[in-house]
């Protein structure tokens, strides 16, 4: 009987920010895929009532800017039954507009330490779980600030450049070794944060989706996820960018007349 458990062990997914936003949604779509779910985020209370919503999933508080928090994930993570089979690099964001010439290098520091360190955190903790699982996959979620700079978004677009160089750098080293790495980067995603803490106004955050009439949602990116890591396993997507049929490039948004 315990060689038949061990058979049908639960494959674990692991989404960083998770409390919110396209992290939540993905952890939602993941149980529905039949994974169980390790739900990691700041916020213990979101956390919970996610956990209690999903069934299927486990809550660890996480910050990933913090080495012995991110640590303590991955002792949560390996204690689980399962195998690590899926971890998506969710957690993330932005602060502020400001030009270079007087931007704050505390928010820079910020956006580069939870968006490329985070990353890079969370990645070393969980590999040798995502390697000895024998099917493992790392979904990173950027974004196109990752490949096109606009004004304004210099801090932003410089911290997820690093991530991506992470990402090709990883899949990279890990040829040879059964560990798929996929990259999605997201245009405009109307979630009900990312603005909102980026320009600490909700006027200015509901302003940056003014007049698109369809902007992606939370889970337009988690119906990507699970289908980059549903792919047969010799089949690694390595940049999924997907944009809202109203936004052509950065800087080319068709917005209706409110």
């Amino acid at each position: 009987m315990g060689e038949d458990r061990g058979m049908v062990q639960k494959k674990i997914a692991v989404v960083t920010g998770a409390s919110s936003g396209i992290g939540a949604a993905t952890a939602r779509r993941l149980v529905a895929e039949g994974y169980h779910v390790v739900a990691a985020a700041r916020r213990a209370d979101r956390l919970e009532t996610l956990v209690k919503e999903l069934g299927d999933a486990t809550a660890v508080v996480c910050d990933v800017t913090s080495d012995e928090s991110v640590a303590a994930l991955a002792t949560a993570v390996t204690a689980l039954d399962g195998k690590v089979a899926l971890l998506v690099n969710n957690a993330g964001g932005a602060r502020g507009l400001d030009p270079v010439a007087t931007g704050s290098v505390d928010d820079w520091k910020w956006m580069y330490d939870v968006n490329a360190l985070g990353t890079l955190r969370v990645t070393q903790a969980l590999l040798p779980a995502l390697e000895a699982s024998g099917a493992g996959t790392v979904v990173t979620i950027g974004s196109t600030a990752a490949f096109t700079v606009y004004e304004g978004g210099a801090g932003y677009a410089a911290a997820k450049h690093a991530q991506t160089a992470l990402v090709g750098t990883l899949r990279l080293e890990l040829a040879g070794k059964p560990v798929r790495v996929v990259e999605i980067d997201p245009g405009m995603v109307h979630t009900e944060e990312f603005s909102l803490k980026r320009l600490g106004d909700q006027a200015k955050a509901d302003s940056v989706y003014a007049g698109v009439k369809e902007p992606l949602v939370a889970d337009d990116i988690a119906d990507c996820v699970a289908w980059v890591a549903t792919r047969p396993q010799h089949v690694n997507i390595d940049r999924l960018v997907v944009r809202p049929i109203a936004q052509a490039a950065q800087h080319k948004v068709v917005r209706e007349q409110i």
